[in-house]
């Protein structure tokens, strides 16, 4: 049970409950389970990124393309459906996630193949993926009155008191959930960022498993994108500008060791949360939400703290100085 307290997603979900208690005693309105529901539609792009994000920490990798991924995609769907309108979304979403996996699939192959760290892969394919942007759009806008009404429509569609684009956060965060705690690629993401010298004796290709982290973490990216686009109904070069770091930041403070092989995707989970309650509760309290930046910057610094202390190795020197020979 002491475990159970002491573990960082029942510290988030105290720190959250808290958080919400204090809100109410001064805004009530903000705890009612419709403008929760708007919380949670409003966090639900954050959630999807972050869970994909965490597993590519996992294995001692980051990626900080997201954001440009899903920026990039977006921007392909919106294009298609003014050139297509009458194209189904089922193939839209198909076209966004493979397009995705393609992105984080060369982010992989950079850093399997060439061996590149993966913070100067991914800076670098970040600033690529904003550059093609501006390319097939000569930088212009794609506004409501272009997309079609099926296209802005699907993750607005309300079911069960929820929209269609929270659902798709659950459901993504669910899996993986379940991918993590029982199929092997789950156990090989944690047996490469724990130790990845043990676990190329174990038989594991840890080139290989870090590459399949980047193609989840891109198909996510690429889902996010058109779901970001419609969702907003406007398509620009700018699309998700910095958003990759509120996805680190929500990795880290829900407990994924930047050093990899610890955390889980309920942390994951968790941290996006705090950080979208966090990011509507500024404009109710009177302060502004460009403050959100500095508080995800300061989160980050905190949570690796945090973590580096919980993971440092207790003990006691047991050596002593051996006294000189007569």
């Amino acid at each position: 049970m002491s475990g159970v307290l002491k573990s960082r997603e029942a510290l988030l979900v105290a720190v959250i409950a808290a958080l919400l208690a204090v809100i109410a005693s001064r805004f009530p309105s903000f705890v009612t389970p419709g403008n929760l529901a708007r919380v949670l539609n409003d966090t639900a792009p954050l959630i999807i990124l972050a869970v994909g994000q965490a597993l590519v920490i996992l294995t001692r990798c980051i990626d900080l393309s997201v954001a440009a991924n899903l920026a990039l995609t977006g921007m392909v769907c919106a294009m298609l459906n003014v050139a297509m309108p009458g194209l189904p979304v089922a193939a839209i979403l198909a076209l966004a996630m493979t397009m995705g996996a393609c992105l984080g699939a060369l982010n992989g192959l950079l850093v399997w193949k060439l061996s590149i760290p993966p913070i100067v892969v991914t800076l670098g394919t970040m600033t690529i993926f904003r550059g093609l942007i501006f390319v097939i759009s000569d930088g212009t806008w794609i506004n409501a009155h272009q997309m079609s009404p099926a296209f802005t429509g699907f993750p607005r569609t309300v079911i069960l008191g929820l929209p269609v684009l929270a659902w798709i956060a659950l459901a993504v965060a669910a899996l993986f959930l379940l991918v993590v705690a029982r199929a092997p690629l789950g156990r090989a993401f944690y047996a490469v960022g724990g130790n990845p010298h043990a676990a190329v004796y174990a038989g594991l290709n840890v080139g290989r498993t870090q590459f399949w982290a980047f193609v989840i973490s891109g198909t996510l990216a690429g889902l996010t994108g058109y779901l970001w686009v419609a969702r907003y109904s406007i398509a620009y070069v700018d699309i998700a500008g910095g958003f990759e770091l509120e996805v680190v930041a929500a990795c880290v403070i829900g407990g994924i060791s930047i050093a990899g092989g610890a955390g889980t995707v309920l942390g994951a989970v968790l941290g996006a949360l705090f950080l979208g309650i966090v990011k509507n509760a500024l404009p109710v309290v009177g302060i502004s939400p460009f403050w959100q930046l500095a508080i995800s910057g300061s989160a980050i610094v905190i949570a690796v703290a945090f973590n580096a202390r919980a993971r440092r190795a207790k003990g006691r020197i047991i050596l002593r100085r051996a006294e000189a020979a007569p």
